[in-house]
């Protein structure tokens, strides 16, 4: 009989993001498997301390069992993880993981640097300001406007602005979460997903799915009562095939340009003038309910051989990516 594979599922995280992570962690750690892995689980406190097997490690110790595993499922959302922290531990201790490298994840989860990227392959972003705190006290915009921190996600720390004398404790709270803002025009359109992973020489393409929210979709939104109350997902998201083809082709080329491995979520707004990139997530929600999971459901993938396709991609394999589309007929 083959030996199991022994998978390190990474879950927990010192920021805001913690209990979102363990969900995914505990999600994916179940839904593995048995036959052909053996989960490894692991979380990281909120003070940034290891607990494995119910019981604390230094750093050297939980190092150690990390090197003795397979595979590793990073699944920290936020930093310190998902900003190429964590691919960097797994990367000194010679450990493959699911998930993009160093210098995509530090890039995607800068909103600002990940924005210029999107600028420089033709990909059309909010127009907005960045502040320090140098710079933010004396900073006005009388237009609508979102203000969100640059690092950092689920939407933390974010606050939609209509009213110009608001603008300033939005600023505050978003210094609360990243030592730089994002000022950005509010953008009105519908909002729209889509997810992307490679897979030996390819990159497989989610179908879209839709966020329909009657109100601003934040962390409420996303993971509270408001997320039953107040929020549809609709996938495949209803679009032209010019719409479609659009939004494909954009998430393709960031995806390459980044650098990304792994599955990425990128996250768009489709208003009148097309087609407007939101943000990328590099370790993106992880739940079976979650996002990413229910667009490749959708494409006739099942969670559980998700994982398995994404875990198998991450062991060494020669070979550079090109662009395949999903479809339900293409799915295996």
């Amino acid at each position: 009989m083959t030996a199991r594979l022994r998978v390190a599922v990474i879950g927990g995280g010192a920021n805001g993001e913690h209990e979102v992570s363990l969900a995914s962690a505990a999600a994916a750690a179940e839904a593995l498997d048995p036959v052909r892995y053996e989960a490894v689980p692991f979380t990281i406190d909120r003070q940034g301390g290891w607990l494995h097997a119910g019981a604390a490690y230094t750093f050297a110790e939980a190092s150690a069992v990390l090197a003795g595993c397979d595979v590793a499922l990073p699944l920290i959302h936020g930093a310190p993880g998902e900003d190429g922290t964590l691919a960097a531990l797994c990367t000194l201790v010679g450990l493959p993981f699911v998930g993009s490298g160093i210098g995509a994840s530090a890039i995607a989860m800068d909103k600002q640097a990940t924005k210029l990227v999107a600028r420089s392959v033709g990909v059309r972003t909010a127009l907005g300001t960045l502040l320090s705190s140098a710079s933010g006290d004396g900073f006005a915009w009388e237009r609508p406007v979102v203000v969100k921190p640059v690092t950092g996600g689920s939407s933390q720390g974010v606050t939609p602005v209509h009213d110009p004398a608001d603008l300033r404790a939005a600023i505050k709270a978003a210094f609360a979460w990243s030592d730089r803002v994002l000022v950005e025009d509010f953008v009105v359109g519908r909002e729209i997903d889509i997810a992307v992973f490679a897979e030996g020489e390819k990159l497989v393409v989610s179908p879209p799915l839709e966020i329909r929210s009657t109100g601003f979709f934040d962390y409420d939104a996303k993971y509270g009562q408001k997320h039953t109350d107040e929020v549809e997902f609709v996938v495949p998201a209803p679009l032209t095939a010019n719409e479609l083809r659009r939004l494909e082709q954009h998430a393709l080329d960031l995806y390459q340009a980044l650098g990304c491995r792994g599955v990425a979520r990128l996250d768009f707004f489709l208003d009148e003038q097309g087609w407007l990139l939101n943000e990328v997530n590099t370790t993106p929600g992880f739940t079976a309910k979650s996002q990413v999971p229910l667009m490749y459901q959708a494409a006739g993938i099942p969670y559980p051989q998700l994982l398995t396709r994404l875990i198998q991609a991450a062991l060494p394999n020669p070979g550079l990516p090109h662009s395949l589309r999903l479809s339900r007929d293409q799915a295996l």
